[in-house]
């Protein structure tokens, strides 16, 4: 229940600054830094629980911590990235995936017959592996796509670099 109101909140206050033209430079590192950490830590949770496999944290979070600190980089340099709807839909997907296991260990609990069968149904499908391998690949597609879309700025960060050495 915590993880969602904090997913909830989290959405609230995007929608809000953005409407209310609230938007701070503050803002603008600490609400994805704030995300990366609420996501990050719970899916380093699960891998350490051995409920998902450590290889997919491994590349969530190395996607996530590398175009933050790209954009952070380059934007002590006065350059700016894009942030796609892309990204914010690997947010919402990262999300749904942590609520659903969440869901399914608070339902483990339980010796409800709803509950089982619906366990059941986890297990044979494989739910967790196969939707966190969705929100993996999915993860590094937006990596990847950020990369592009991005890729005449960062050439320029990389140029402007090259020449202060």
């Amino acid at each position: 229940m915590i993880f969602f109101i904090a997913c909830v909140t989290d959405a609230y206050d995007g929608y809000y600054a953005r409407k209310y033209n609230q938007i701070t430079p503050e803002g603008k590192f600490l609400d994805p830094l704030a995300d990366k950490i609420l996501v990050s830590s719970a899916f380093i949770s699960f891998a350490l629980l051995d409920i998902i496999d450590f290889w997919m944290v491994g590349l969530i979070v190395f996607r996530d911590l590398f175009v933050t600190g790209l954009r952070m980089a380059m934007e002590q340099k006065g350059l700016s990235m894009v942030t796609s709807t892309i990204a914010k839909a690997k947010t919402a997907a990262q999300m749904f995936i942590i609520t659903f296991i969440l869901c399914v260990l608070g339902i483990k609990g339980l010796s409800l017959a709803w509950a089982v069968s619906m366990l059941d149904i986890v297990k044979e499908y494989s739910l967790i592996y196969n939707l966190t391998l969705f929100v993996t690949i999915f993860t590094v597609f937006t990596g990847l796509t950020y990369l592009y879309v991005n890729r005449v700025a960062i050439q320029q960060f990389v140029e402007e670099d090259e020449s202060q050495v």
